[in-house]
């Protein structure tokens, strides 16, 4: 089932890898569904890290992706296959497998979840990446325990501030570590206990006081190579080890693995986009029970810094990579609408 809808759509492209000022809004054909797949006009779309990493030619997308940028979708439903328990005219977001900064995408209807209650676009689309990401990371994989510590690094970015909220939620005392007082204090009115300032104080010192030298429980990391010492050093015994993302690069140098086996420490990973269609609807399924109702009544929602237009989409980029957002940066694409 579907409606009558124009061939050609505008979407944002880049020619050759480098700085935002590649990017550009392109006409290019609108997606044709796959089997199993939804077609969505995009309201508005979330702008994430893996996002700058692939406009510079660092995170080439996988093996039948979209290979448009954009992770992270809301808006309305236009075509939908019979199978589908979604129907032309419901309002959902989306974890997409790229091709989210355009008018429409195409999403396996399994990744798809409904608007909470009184959202609207922008709330929405802020939504997926990082609640995805965050649940498998935390629970699926990390396997967090009400009263567990948990240190988390960049609380006070999109995934971060997602982290501390479901992790309070769940009655975890939160660490987390931030370049400003300002992020500090604002990840601590989310829920942390306490932050680490990593311009002034050495993280693994901090952790060290603030847990009576006991450690945490579990770490969820975005750095890689240059805190993994600190974090297996600030780990308790059978402590866990969560590496999402290399900021600070892939190859780890003068480690003590002595640590590791003394502690019965576990050190995991994992990136979300490879993952098949199969796994990302278990973990569409286990949000929509687990935290969706969070998300309804309030307790959770989204941090919005900043709205930028879509033709604005260098702008948004050019923020995300000064790091001095506080949350999610999402594009409108209201203009669009109809």
């Amino acid at each position: 089932m579907s409606i009558s809808l124009p061939s050609m759509m505008q979407a944002v492209t880049f020619d050759q890898p480098g700085n935002p000022d590649v990017l550009k809004l392109s006409s290019i054909p609108i997606p044709v569904p796959r089997r199993n797949e939804v077609l969505i006009k995009v309201e508005a779309a979330g702008i994430n890290r893996p996002d700058i990493v692939q406009r510079q030619g660092n995170y080439p997308p996988p093996k039948n992706a979209n290979p448009h940028l954009g992770l992270e979708i809301a808006g309305e439903i236009v075509s939908s296959p019979s199978n589908s328990h979604f129907s032309i005219g419901d309002k959902v977001c989306a974890l997409t497998n790229g091709g989210g900064y355009a008018q429409y995408c195409s999403v396996p209807y399994v990744q798809c979840l409904p608007w909470p209650k009184q959202y609207n676009a922008i709330k929405a689309a802020a939504l997926p990446e990082t609640f995805f990401t965050v649940w498998t990371n935390l629970f699926a994989i990390g396997n967090l325990k009400p009263n567990d510590s948990l240190l988390i690094h960049g609380g006070s970015g999109g995934i971060g501030t997602t982290a501390i909220q479901l992790a309070k939620t769940f009655g975890a005392t939160i660490y987390t570590t931030v370049g400003t007082e300002e992020k500090g204090s604002f990840c601590k009115k989310l829920g942390a206990t306490d932050f680490i300032n990593y311009k002034k104080d050495n993280f693994y010192e901090k952790i060290k006081s603030l847990t009576n030298k006991q450690g945490v429980n579990l770490i969820l990391d975005i750095m890689g190579a240059s805190y993994f010492s600190d974090n297996i050093k600030s780990l308790s015994e059978e402590g866990r080890l969560v590496i999402i993302s290399f900021q600070g690069g892939i190859k780890a140098e003068n480690v003590n693995l002595g640590l590791i086996a003394m502690k019965r420490v576990t050190v995991t990973g994992s990136t979300l986009r490879p993952r098949d269609t199969k796994f990302k609807g278990k973990i569409a399924r286990a949000l929509h029970k687990h935290v969706w109702p969070l998300l309804d009544t309030g307790i959770i929602e989204p941090q919005v810094f900043k709205i930028f237009p879509f033709e604005q989409v260098k702008k948004a980029h050019q923020l995300m990579e000064s790091n001095k957002h506080i949350g999610k940066i999402v594009l409108d694409l209201s203009q669009f609408s109809d």
